[in-house]
């Protein structure tokens, strides 16, 4: 019952909350199944990584790296662009809560609360940020190099 309170359902809600975003973005067809599993497979990886990495940044890290591979891999498979997949995947781990409750301490003139809410999630929001350039990063240059090494250029 614990793993399905811990595991099970958080990722059923980030594939049907991906999914959701998959339809108000226009995303057809099977795209919204490829979506729904990037944010499903983002969340559970950030669930997973817990006990490892110990640090909510760090996890947000993590799955935002894993999200970012997958929606390479997938936009190369079915030949469609990447970012389509990348934003709706990464939506559930968007630190909502965060900006909320920082935005609350600011309009009740609680400083302190204020200025550590608003760096975690500052942090939260660029390790989002870091995870995706680092894969787009890495995959451009993969390509770079791997089309200089045959004779073409970029």
């Amino acid at each position: 019952m614990e793993l399905i309170q811990t595991y099970l359902l958080p990722v059923l809600f980030a594939f049907a909350s991906s999914a959701a975003f998959a339809v108000i973005y226009n995303v057809r067809g099977q795209g919204i199944l490829v979506c729904a599993t990037g944010g499903a497979l983002g969340w559970l990886v950030y669930l997973l990584s817990a006990p490892l990495l110990q640090s909510d940044i760090a996890q947000m890290f993590a799955a935002a790296v894993a999200i970012s591979v997958y929606a390479e891999v997938m936009a190369r498979i079915r030949k469609f662009p990447v970012t389509g997949y990348q934003m709706v995947a990464i939506l559930p781990l968007v630190p909502g809560g965060g900006i909320y409750y920082t935005m609350e301490h600011a309009i009740n003139g609680e400083i302190d609360a204020f200025l550590a809410s608003f760096l975690h999630t500052l942090g939260l929001a660029g390790a989002i940020a870091v995870g995706v350039l680092l894969v787009s990063s890495s995959v451009r240059m993969y390509q770079s190099f791997h089309l200089s090494r045959r004779g073409n250029r970029p």
